[in-house]
Order: C-alpha cells, then sequence, then structure tokens
C-alpha cells in the first residue's frame, strides 16, 4: 500500500509539474499563478501547495531536474575516450535534442531561468557556472595536448560555446530562425564548428 502511495504521489507530482511548464511556456511566469497551474493539471488549488510551497520552488524544480540531467550527460561524456571535438558535439547535440523533444520545458529554462535578471538568475549562477566549469575543463585539457590553441581562456570559450547555443535556441523560440527536423541536425555542426573552428590548433581541413 505504501509504494502503490508514493507511486500515485509521484504520478500526481509529475502531473503539476508538466502543467507548470505548459503555463509558464504560454504565459510566463511572472504572469501566472498557483491556480492557472492547478487549472492546467487538472487538480485542486490547494494540492499544488501539498507538493510544492510556491510557484517559485516549481519553477526551482524544473529547471534543476533538466539542468541536472545535463551536467550528468557532459561528465558521462567527458569520460569517454572520444576527440575533444566530438565531445562537444555529443553535448551540442544533447542540447539541441532536448529541445527538439520538450521545446516549452526549454523554454521555459532559457527565458524564465538561466536568462532572468530576477532572483532566479542569481539563484542558480553557481549551478549556472557548473556547467560551465565541466565545459573549461574540456578544453583545458584540449590545449594542454596540443589539440586546441591557448590563445581563448578555457573560461571564454566555454561562455561561447554555451552562448552561442543559447541563441540558437532564442531563434527557435521566438521564431527568428527556422526550426525543423534539418536545422536541429545542421545546427549541431554549425556550433561545434563555431567555436572549434576559433580553438583548433591545427585547421580542421589541413
Amino acid at each position: 500500500m505504501a509504494a502503490r502511495n508514493e507511486k500515485l504521489a509521484a504520478e500526481k507530482r509529475r502531473v503539476i509539474l508538466d502543467a507548470a511548464v505548459r503555463v509558464f511556456a504560454r504565459r510566463g511566469f511572472n504572469q501566472c499563478r498557483v491556480s492557472d497551474i492547478a487549472d492546467e493539471a487538472g487538480v485542486a488549488y490547494g494540492l499544488v501547495y501539498h507538493y510544492f510551497r510556491s510557484k517559485d520552488e516549481v519553477l526551482d524544480t524544473l529547471f534543476l531536474e533538466r539542468w541536472n540531467v545535463m551536467l550528468d550527460v557532459i561528465r558521462d561524456l567527458d569520460g569517454q575516450d572520444l576527440a575533444p571535438r566530438e565531445k562537444l558535439y555529443a553535448i551540442a547535440s544533447f542540447i539541441v535534442d532536448s529541445y527538439r523533444h520538450d521545446p516549452e520545458l526549454m523554454k521555459v529554462i532559457i527565458v524564465e531561468v538561466t536568462r532572468a535578471a530576477n532572483s532566479f538568475g542569481q539563484t542558480h549562477i553557481e549551478k549556472i557556472t557548473e556547467a560551465y566549469e565541466l565545459i573549461a575543463g574540456i578544453v583545458a585539457r584540449a590545449q594542454a595536448d596540443g589539440v586546441f590553441k591557448d590563445t581563448v581562456t578555457p573560461r571564454f570559450a566555454a561562455m561561447a560555446f554555451y552562448g552561442v547555443i543559447e541563441q540558437v535556441l532564442s531563434g527557435w523560440i521566438f521564431e527568428t530562425l527556422p526550426g525543423g527536423d534539418a536545422e536541429f541536425e545542421q545546427a549541431k555542426t554549425l556550433v561545434v564548428e563555431t567555436i572549434c573552428g576559433g580553438l583548433d590548433a591545427v585547421p580542421a581541413t589541413a
């Protein structure tokens, strides 16, 4: 019985989180109320507060769930016997595919959290910085091995890498860039070429 209750609770919590994604993506975090999430989820208003103390905690949960998955993916790829360029391509592919499979969630993360000028951006700055540091580590080791030139600092390269991806995602989110399967696949290569083309110690065509 206890296991069944835990499963039902987890499912109800997931329903609320999924509903919040739709509402935040459609209306924006600041324009939403907890009652809007409850209505979207088809649950009683008080049930949202049973699982989350506030809509801020709902947004925190959505961000941390997805961001921690990405951090785990980066760590896993970095531990594999891959060339630096291949690692960066795989990371870019994961992020692009995340948008492809769940554009509303990625919109919420990009627009409402990572680019927020309010408390959320500052609340999660350490977690966001952790991703930069992981990429910077890949770059630094490639520089030490002579694969990447050392005229660009690892931290700057990491921020540029994420900056390019964020702008591409923003282009899809705000429909200033065409978005389809062909464009998604092309973006993976273009992101890596934009960054690695400036980092390669020897041009890829040489």
